[in-house]
C-alpha cells in the first residue's frame, strides 16, 4: 500500500487532532496481527496520544505491545516511523539518535526501548520541539521504576499505559475457563492445543530468565530467579514474608526483596499493597503477592490440564488471582487505587479499591452459595465501604445484605467501570 498524501500540518495552530498518521505496510511486513482485536486498549492509548507528546506502552514480554502499536499505526493517516531495538539495522539507524529522529514527523514508534535507556533524555528534547508535528510511542518490557530513568527525564511529557494479557471482556465469558487455565498471553491462549500452549509457556519462562532479564542489566543468576519464581508460585495469593524467603535462600531480607522487585518490574509478578489506616485494630502491612498470569502460574506449579488444576491445592488461590486481575481490568481502575486488607485478628478483604471518598470491597469465593461472614461485616464497618461485592461461581447475581451484592462470575463483564 502506498503512503497517502496529505496537506501540511499548520505548526502555528497545531492541535491534538493535527497528528494524523497512516502505516507504511512495507515497514511492518514481517509482523502479523492478532486474531483478537483489543479495541479498548487501542482506544485508551489513542486518547493518551492526543494529550501527551510521548506515550509509553509497558507490559510483559510477548504480551502484544507490538501488535497494538501496529493497530494504532493503521488507524492514523500520515507517516509512521518504526524502530525495533532488537533489530541490528534499526539499532544502527539510531547510532546518532538526534540525527535520526529530529526531522521525523507523524508517529515515531520505538520498540523495546529498555535496551537503550539513553534515549530518554533525547526524547525530552525532541518532545519539547513544537515546530515538528509528531508523537512518540515507546514500547517497553520493564516498568519505569525498574529502568529508573524515564520518570525523571520525561516528567510531564509522558503518559504510560500498562498493557496486560487478554481478559474476559476481550475473549468473551464463554472462554473464561480456557483463559484461566492457559493464561492471557496471546501465543499461549491462541495455541492450537493445550500441549502447544504449555510448551510456549515453558519456553517463555526459560527465555525470560536467561535472555530478557540480563538484557535489562539484571545480574542475578537465572537459576536463582527460577527458584525464587517457583517459590512465589507456591505462595501465590499469600502475604509477602521476606524473612521466610530469606531463610529459604540463605540470603538477607533486602536481597530477596530485590528479587521480588525485579520480577514485579518486569510484569511477571503482581504485588497488591496492603491498605492500612488509623483504626483500633492491628492491620497487616505486607502486600499480597501473585504470579501475574495464571497460565505461567500453572506451568510453574506443574499443572498441565483441567484435571490437574481441579486436584491442585492452589486452585483457590489461582482462582482468586485470576478474578482480582479481571476485576481491575473490567472496572478500569489504576493499580495505584487497588489494595488488599487484613487484620492480625483474621479479618481480610481480597480487593479494596479506593476512589476519592468512596471505597469498594471485593471478596472472591469459589462457591455457588455465597454467604456473609464475620470478616465481611468487619470490613464493611472498619473500612466504611460504599459497597461490598462477593464474586462467586453460582449462576445468579443477587443482593445478599445491605450494601452487599453477590455477583455471579458469569456476570462480571456487566459490571460498570468505577467513576
Amino acid at each position: 500500500m502506498e503512503r497517502e498524501t496529505r496537506e501540511e500540518v499548520s505548526i502555528k495552530n497545531r492541535r491534538e487532532s493535527d497528528i494524523e498518521i497512516s502505516v507504511d505496510n512495507t515497514e511492518f511486513s514481517r509482523y502479523s496481527f492478532s486474531m483478537i482485536k483489543r479495541k479498548s486498549e487501542t482506544a485508551s492509548i489513542l486518547k493518551l496520544l492526543r494529550q501527551f507528546p510521548v506515550v509509553g506502552i509497558v507490559g510483559a514480554r510477548q504480551v502484544g505491545k507490538t501488535t497494538i502499536a501496529l493497530e494504532i499505526g493503521r488507524s492514523f493517516k500520515g507517516p509512521v516511523h518504526y524502530f525495533d531495538l532488537e533489530n541490528p539495522e534499526d539499532v544502527a539507524r539510531l547510532s546518532d539518535p538526534m540525527l535520526a529522529l529530529k526531522s521525523l514527523q507523524g508517529l515515531v514508534v520505538i520498540d523495546e526501548i529498555q535496551r537503550k535507556p539513553s534515549l530518554y533524555p533525547m526524547l525530552r528534547v525532541l518532545a519539547d520541539d513544537a515546530k515538528i508535528p509528531r508523537r512518540f510511542l515507546i514500547l517497553g518490557s520493564a516498568s519505569p521504576d525498574l529502568l529508573k530513568v524515564s520518570s525523571e527525564s520525561l516528567a510531564g511529557r509522558i503518559a504510560y499505559h500498562e498493557l496486560g494479557e487478554f481478559y474476559i471482556e476481550e475473549i468473551g465469558i464463554q472462554s473464561m475457563d480456557r483463559l484461566w487455565l492457559r493464561g492471557g498471553f496471546p501465543d499461549s491462549y491462541l495455541a492450537k492445543s493445550l500441549a502447544q500452549s504449555e510448551l510456549w509457556r515453558r519456553n517463555f519462562i526459560k527465555t525470560f530468565l536467561e535472555r530478557d532479564l540480563p538484557q535489562l542489566g539484571i545480574t542475578v543468576r537465572a537459576e536463582t530467579l527460577r527458584r525464587f519464581w517457583h517459590m512465589i508460585a507456591h505462595y501465590h495469593g499469600q502475604r509477602w514474608n521476606s524473612s521466610e524467603f530469606a531463610r529459604a535462600f540463605g540470603l538477607a531480607d533486602t536481597t530477596v526483596r530485590h528479587y521480588l522487585d525485579i520480577l514485579t518490574g518486569a510484569f511477571v509478578i503482581r504485588q497488591l499493597p496492603a491498605w492500612h489506616e488509623n483504626i483500633s485494630k492491628r492491620q497487616v502491612k505486607a502486600p499480597k503477592i501473585y504470579v501475574a498470569d495464571t497460565g505461567i502460574l500453572h506451568t510453574l506449579l506443574g499443572i498441565k490440564n483441567e484435571i490437574d488444576l481441579e486436584r491442585h491445592p492452589k486452585i483457590g488461590a489461582s482462582w482468586e488471582g485470576f478474578i482480582v486481575s479481571q476485576l481491575i481490568r473490567i472496572l478500569k481502575v489504576n493499580r495505584e487505587d487497588c489494595f488488599s486488607w487484613a487484620t492480625h485478628a483474621g479479618s481480610e478483604l481480597d480487593l479494596l479499591i479506593s476512589r476519592g471518598r468512596f471505597r469498594y470491597g471485593f471478596e472472591i469465593k469459589r462457591t455457588s452459595a455465597p454467604s456473609m461472614t464475620p470478616s465481611m461485616y468487619h470490613a464493611l464497618k472498619d473500612l466504611k465501604l460504599s459497597r461490598l461485592c462477593i464474586v462467586h461461581c453460582g449462576e445468579k447475581t443477587f443482593d445478599l445484605a445491605k450494601k452487599v451484592r453477590a455477583v455471579s462470575v458469569h456476570d462480571l463483564i456487566t459490571l460498570k467501570p468505577l467513576a
